[in-house]
């Protein structure tokens, strides 16, 4: 069962599932921020339908988590509001679906005879907050978040705690300490702390999957909050200039769909008893300047790109994750397809989609006026 399972990386499991020989249960409530506004065409619900035993409902809703759960042996929870912007703002609509939601959904495993042997939570890069650094002087640390008024001076870079000098990046283990930035990635942590505990008591085998920035085709192109990717090519494919925040050398990990869903079906799969963080990623690091460029060169268009120095409260400067952990634990040898090659994928698919309405602005505009954008 996989709840949020006609989502993106949700639907795109379903269907590699599906090809192994696994029977899929899928439970979603179609948001229309994910959907649009006619959710029963999106792209992605269709994808799946009447191919998985579809339940359109709420996991914040006990029969309609009850139903669902009859008779499976597996549970990916994979339902969550995603974007760390509007998470700031819309704080207690994050709790209640990200913390209350899986709070009811691990109550029902924990007070139920269900036969539940594995459950599979989608976690984020963001509970690490800044992450991993290395400083000449004092070895490797782990910054908090960086402060308005340095950025608001120009200064975006991430700092020692210790001797406030340079910092190198290096790649982000599952041992580095998390410190949220954002009330997203602070759901998300509370959503792995509460499965991997309820695991360990109820000796389920449980994977948290710490997801970097995932995208590939089939990414929502209609929602603004949330895919870097999608954002950009909605704009600039209507003819609306890009805004870069900060200097543009804020750097992601983003890993391409299919190497996501192959790291999640290695967890599902895996003969072993495990109750794990994992993180999964490409373990490459790519700035936003350079998606932004990659992205106009690739649709062959003009449309400017300007890099404005704003920056959104909660955003981090860097991810890059260390992937030594799910190579050695579970049957899984890395991501295989490169930005180069996903991007390029990314571009040819979206090509064929319909152009979307861009309502970019308006969350911009939201998070302006809540003081979350400077």
């Amino acid at each position: 069962m996989i709840t949020g399972g006609a989502g993106f990386i949700g639907s795109n499991l379903s269907l590699a599932l599906l090809a192994r020989g696994h029977s899929v249960r899928v439970l979603d409530n179609l948001s229309p921020q994910i959907h649009g506004e006619d959710p029963l065409k999106s792209p992605l619900y269709q994808s799946i339908k009447d191919k998985v035993d579809f339940t359109r409902g709420d996991m914040r809703n006990e029969s309609d988590l009850e139903s669902c759960l009859k008779s499976v042996d597996t549970v990916v929870h994979l339902a969550a509001e995603t974007g760390t912007g509007q998470s700031m703002y819309s704080i207690k609509h994050y709790i209640d679906v990200n913390i209350s939601g899986t709070g009811l959904l691990l109550e029902a495993i924990a007070n139920s005879k269900y036969s539940i042997k594995r459950l599979v939570v989608a976690s984020s890069r963001a509970v690490y907050g800044e992450g991993k650094y290395h400083c000449e002087v004092d070895g490797y640390v782990y910054p908090e978040a960086r402060t308005s008024v340095d950025m608001v001076n120009g200064d975006f870079e991430v700092h020692c705690p210790y001797c406030s000098g340079h910092v190198r990046l290096v790649p982000t283990d599952e041992s580095t300490p998390v410190r949220p930035s954002s009330i997203y990635g602070i759901t998300k942590l509370n959503q792995e702390q509460m499965c991997l505990t309820i695991g360990r008591a109820k000796k389920i085998s449980t994977i948290a999957y710490r997801y970097q920035n995932v995208y590939g085709p089939g990414q929502s192109l209609s929602n603004p909050y949330t895919g870097i990717l999608s954002i950009f090519s909605t704009r600039l494919r209507n003819e609306r200039d890009i805004n870069i925040f900060e200097d543009g050398l804020e750097s992601r990990d983003f890993v391409h769909i299919d190497d996501v869903v192959s790291a999640t079906v290695a967890g599902i799969e895996s003969p072993n008893e495990i109750i794990e963080v994992f993180n999964v990623g490409s373990g490459v690091p790519t700035n936003v300047l350079t998606v932004a460029n990659s992205l106009q060169q690739l649709f062959q268009t003009t449309v400017p790109i300007k890099i404005s120095g704003q920056f959104r409260v909660g955003d981090i400067r860097h991810n890059l994750a260390d992937l030594s952990h799910i190579k050695s634990a579970l049957d899984w040898r890395g991501p295989k397809i490169t930005f180069d090659e996903g991007i390029l994928g990314f571009v040819n698919w979206t090509r064929n989609e319909t152009i979307q309405p861009d309502r970019y602005e308006d969350s911009m505009s939201e998070l302006a006026a809540k003081g979350f954008l400077k």
